[in-house]
């Protein structure tokens, strides 16, 4: 008895008083925390940087631009004379008649 009488003496403390708080409160306070935090994150992608990245990447996607037929461009198998039809067997045979 007289061994605790002593370590409450050394050490300063009192039997009735509380010692602050427990591992397990300081690791629920720091769940708490780490939740908030990752809900801070998940909330920060949304809404600033997955629009940012689709609007950066829409910028330096490279599309070809459609080529457009001039008004007074003509057909080229019009303008070559060529016949659009061959009887099958030159074009099997790969002769011409």
């Amino acid at each position: 008895m007289e061994a605790i009488l002593d370590f409450f003496f050394y050490n300063e403390i009192s039997p009735k008083e509380k010692l602050g708080p427990t591992g397990r409160t300081i690791e629920a306070n720091l769940k708490k925390r780490m939740n908030a935090i990752i809900a801070i994150i998940r909330a920060i992608e949304k809404g600033q940087t997955l629009p940012t990245v689709a609007m950066l990447s829409s910028l330096f996607e490279q599309t070809e631009p459609v080529e457009k037929k001039l008004i007074l461009e003509k057909n080229r198998n019009e303008a070559m004379g060529q016949v659009r039809y061959r009887e099958k067997d030159s074009v099997i045979n790969n002769t011409r008649k």
